[in-house]
């Protein structure tokens, strides 16, 4: 089932709840369609189907920030064996190869890398508990924490949300043009086989009316 369709058939405080949740996991460390689930959301938001985009937005940066941090905070305890036990539980997502490309985005980048790491799917997961393995300072990490999940959360939020509205909008009116035009074209066809016809009944009204031939010899 597509996430969309599961978000259609729970409330709409459940799906801001799952938003959260999703997202939380995901920042915290946990290989999750974070992303996907928001997009999902925001696009639902759209569609009057009772989902605040303002309350939506909230909560997924909520989500963000606090499951970024309790990442940083596990990171910071579990050090370089934490690492480990993620790369053999997820080696998809924390192979030696995804762990070494983090750390040199974070060595280059630092808390830039914790905060444009929130738009990249592999960095989004990375950066909470790599932030805390690394020792970079609380501080850092916060701002750049905080305003990472703003701009990506509230940002993807409004983005698909006017994204969804000018479609629906646009698809609205193309559905009037089509109605329109189908009116006009029915019209007119009426009109072309109207003439038609009343040009065929004088053409036989005509030679009805013609005098029949006269024989010779009378």
């Amino acid at each position: 089932m597509h996430v969309q369709e599961w978000l259609d058939t729970v409330p709409a405080a459940a799906v801001y709840a799952v938003v959260a949740l999703v997202i939380g996991l995901e920042s915290l460390g946990i290989p999750l369609p974070g992303e996907i689930v928001l997009v999902s959301a925001a696009l639902m938001s759209s569609q009057h189907t009772g989902i605040d985009p303002v309350v939506l937005g909230a909560c997924a940066t909520a989500g963000a920030v606090i499951g970024d941090s309790i990442g940083y905070a596990i990171g910071r305890k579990g050090g370089r064996p934490l690492l480990a036990w993620l790369g053999r539980k997820f080696p998809r997502h924390f192979g030696e190869g995804h762990v070494a490309t983090a750390e040199r985005s974070f060595e280059k980048w630092g808390m830039w890398a914790v905060f444009f790491g929130r738009f990249i799917a592999l960095l989004r997961i990375f950066a909470g508990p790599l932030a805390g393995v690394l020792h970079m300072p609380y501080w850092k990490f916060l701002i750049a924490n905080v305003l990472g999940g703003i701009c990506w959360a509230g940002g993807t939020t409004a983005v698909i949300y006017y994204v969804g509205v000018v479609a629906e909008d646009w698809l609205k009116r193309f559905s009037y043009v089509g109605l329109a035009a189908a009116v006009l074209i029915g019209l007119a066809s009426m009109l072309v086989i109207k003439r038609r016809a009343k040009k065929a009944q004088a053409q036989a009204q005509a030679q009805a009316q013609e005098p029949e031939p006269v024989p010779a010899g009378d």
